[in-house]
């Protein structure tokens, strides 16, 4: 029974590794999964920004003439409300060592 699990497990596996081989080989996979990561680690970004400019939430609260808990929802996981006036702003209350960079990728299918 525990040889035939391990079996299962190991074919599973296997069968997984094949599909996201192929999945990766395909055109234009590459270009989209970066676009989804940076887009769910937007918020992830602003924070480590924020750190590295050697900020509270409260101090970059204070520059944006917002509360803190304003600012922690927009460094908050899974927060997509963002808007690129937003986004600009926020950068800015960084100060000018930071800048909001925007990519447009266009992805065409062969027909």
């Amino acid at each position: 029974m525990i040889e035939t699990n391990r079996n299962a497990t190991n074919e599973g596996q296997e069968s997984y590794q094949r599909w996201r081989n192929e999945l990766a080989a395909s055109p234009g996979y590459q270009e989209l999964y970066e676009e989804e990561a940076a887009k769910k680690e937007l918020w992830l970004q602003l924070v480590e920004a924020r750190q590295a400019a050697g900020l509270t939430q409260a101090e970059v609260a204070k520059r944006l003439s917002i509360s803190q808990s304003q600012v922690s929802r927009i460094e908050k996981r899974g927060y997509d409300a963002y808007t690129l006036n937003s986004l600009r702003k926020y950068v800015k209350a960084l100060g000018d060592s930071f800048r909001l960079e925007v990519k447009v990728v266009y992805l065409h299918s062969a027909a």
